[in-house]
């Protein structure tokens, strides 16, 4: 839920009203295409939730609604003050749909008490609420007031809006035809914005409730300040500020109730399971298009697991998935064609807003014909092309596993060795750091960022194949199989799959300056766990030091071709700061630790016959 922020204001902005004074703008062509409308629409409990609401001038045929719900403001409030851009995108200017934007409870202009991913009530009575009975009454509020409307609504949103949309296509109401949660919170525990199999997302986290605070007054249409720091060097200051409980006395700001709750929820307990949608997506009527991206820090996890969920638990949904190279909802804010060096070969955003986002829309609201949309399209890179499937990950996708060997090689065949282990001793003082970028706010292009710098550090594992003879596809999860041990009783474990380039690659066209991509070591797939939740999410235990014990966990999937002569690469390393909060190696309460409980720890990877340490993968043949 972190960039549930600052990645959502890139796409927000581009449909936002001017926030400050700037140059002369072109005149606003929403303002010559809609009427704009602010309304307070009455939920069932009797609290009103602001909406605001673009009317197209055009008369003469009903249209379909579009409705968003946001908790980070549906401005620029004042009904003389226009967004520049309504709807998903850009290529929606001229599909003159009826589009509401909608602060929930709480929030901005809404009335109400706001609840961080407020859970779904199972057994809500009559006049209890909870979101899907906010979007239920407001659906039936919009097709029943708004004029000229065809009564068929849908739904789409990026992030906290992704969440709030997949919320809603739970309320069961008969207008409600189409979806699109794009980036959706699913379960901020397991693997989105909060924490990651236990281990915390903590540049992500602490730097969302620097911009995002609780409302504590009246309804307001003014933004909360954004928290300053004083320095740009999140790694140092992280360091500085010391355990994760001490860190909002760092600031100038008041205690934030949503921040203390995740510091205080650290195992996948009730607080966490009431948040997981997936037990809720059963019986969905609407047409679902999920949307992701591959290298979105956020909330990969949950654009798969929503997909994913819908297949298995609701295998009646018209139900599509859309993964592209992107990171967190950059799909509606930017072309697509790359991520910092890696280049994709096309505009894929702009490729995915006409041929894909518009025409679903379109299909399900206003009964345009075309083609069906296929069950899985997904960008395939280092290949860098679109392709599609009947199912995701593909039923031609077989099980392979790639096994960690001594001298840092990685091979195809179990180990026949009676015994063996690398070894490295992790320092909490000075833990691996997630990007070589100097920035306080965590930087979004480290998803495929050159790993080289890593490489160097005595306390990162290194393995590596020979150089490729043929193409090698992987598509689906990738499952690290560790067996380690450790001399503290606790321990993060981060695995990264990497591809590394031959030392004849040509540099792309945006090079910084003094990189090159020869032998570059582009990061494809990289996730935590904490150790403690090796065997239990709910139950966390102790590592006994020195015994060598299973560490097992599921990364998100992936759909990337190592080219033939390129190597795959796989780094094995405890600590990824300051992305994720520092382990201190020793069982206990990690946010509250004291700067004692922080102790240096031999970590030690086992890779032999019995103890055969690997990462079990999906691949195409």
């Amino acid at each position: 839920m972190p960039l549930r922020r600052f990645l959502c204001l890139p796409v927000l902005a581009a449909f936002l009203g001017p926030l400050a004074a700037q140059a002369p703008e072109p005149p606003n062509p929403v303002m010559a295409r809609y009427t704009k409308r602010e309304v307070l629409i009455p939920m069932r409990d009797g609290v009103r939730l602001f909406t605001s609401i673009y009317l197209p001038k055009d008369t003469s045929r009903p249209h379909p609604i579009l409705l968003q719900r946001t908790p980070y403001g549906v401005g620029p409030y004042g009904e003389d003050a226009y967004r520049r851009g309504v709807g998903p995108s850009a290529t929606f200017a001229d599909q003159d749909y009826i589009v509401a934007y909608q602060d929930v409870r709480g929030r901005f202009m809404s009335e109400g008490t706001f609840v961080d991913a407020r859970p779904v009530n199972p057994t809500k009575g009559p006049k209890d609420t909870d979101e899907t009975t906010d979007t239920y009454d407001t659906i039936d509020w919009l097709v029943k007031h708004l004029p000229d409307n065809n009564g068929k609504v849908g739904m789409w949103g990026i992030s906290y809006p992704g969440h709030y949309t997949a919320q809603g296509m739970l309320c069961g109401h008969p207008a409600l035809k189409a979806v699109s949660p794009q980036a959706p919170m699913i379960d901020l525990w397991e693997g989105d914005d909060s924490y990651h199999r236990g281990a915390f997302q903590l540049t992500a986290n602490f730097g969302f409730f620097l911009f995002f605070h609780s409302r504590h007054d009246a309804p307001s249409p003014d933004r909360p300040e954004v928290t300053e720091v004083g320095t740009p060097d999140g790694y140092r200051w992280y360091l500085d500020a010391g355990p994760v409980a001490g860190l909002e006395g760092k600031v100038k700001q008041a205690p934030e109730g949503i921040w203390e709750e995740y510091i205080r929820h650290t195992a996948y307990d009730a607080y966490w399971q009431a948040r997981d949608l997936r037990p809720h997506l059963r019986g969905v009527k609407p047409a679902v298009l999920t949307v992701g991206g591959w290298f979105d820090a956020e909330d990969l996890f949950g654009a798969l697991a929503c997909a994913r969920t819908l297949t298995e638990k609701s295998p009646a949904t018209d139900s599509h998935l859309v993964m592209g190279p992107w990171t967190h909802g950059q799909w509606a804010g930017g072309d697509g064609s790359r991520i910092g060096t890696a280049e994709f070969g096309s505009r894929t955003a702009a490729w995915f807003e006409q041929d894909v986002e518009l025409p679903f829309f379109n299909h399900y609201l206003k009964d345009v014909p075309g083609p069906a949309l296929p069950k899985a399209t997904v960008f395939e890179t280092g290949s860098n092309r679109w392709r599609t499937f009947d199912a995701w990950p593909p039923k031609q996708a077989k099980p392979r596993s790639f096994y960690l060997e001594s001298q840092g090689r990685i091979s195809f065949a179990r180990p026949g060795a009676t015994d063996g282990f690398d070894a490295f001793v992790s320092d909490p003082a000075k833990p691996v750091p997630y990007t070589q970028d100097i920035s306080f706010d965590y930087s979004a292009p480290y998803m495929v960022e050159d790993q080289r710098f890593a490489a160097r550090r005595p306390d990162v594992l290194v393995y590596e194949t020979a150089p490729l003879t043929e193409d090698l596809t992987l598509a689906g999860p990738v499952r690290p199989v560790l067996h380690v041990s450790t001399t503290g009783t606790d321990s993060d474990w981060i695995v990264k799959v990497i591809d590394v380039f031959p030392d004849d690659a040509p540099d792309p066209a945006h090079c910084p300056p003094g990189w090159h991509a020869a032998g570059q070591q582009m990061l494809i797939r990289g996730d935590a766990l904490r150790g403690k939740f090796r065997n239990s999410f709910t139950t966390p235990e102790p590592f006994v030091p020195g015994q060598p014990t299973e560490v097992a966990f599921t990364l998100p999937d992936v759909f990337h071709t190592f080219k033939k002569g390129h190597r795959l690469m796989v780094q094995v390393q405890c600590s990824w700061f300051p992305l994720v909060d520092r382990n201190p190696q020793v069982f206990c309460d990690i946010p509250h630790a004291r700067p004692g409980d922080f102790r240096k720890a031999e970590q030690r990877v086992y890779h032999s016959a019995d103890l055969s340490s690997r990462i079990e993968v999906l691949a195409l043949q």
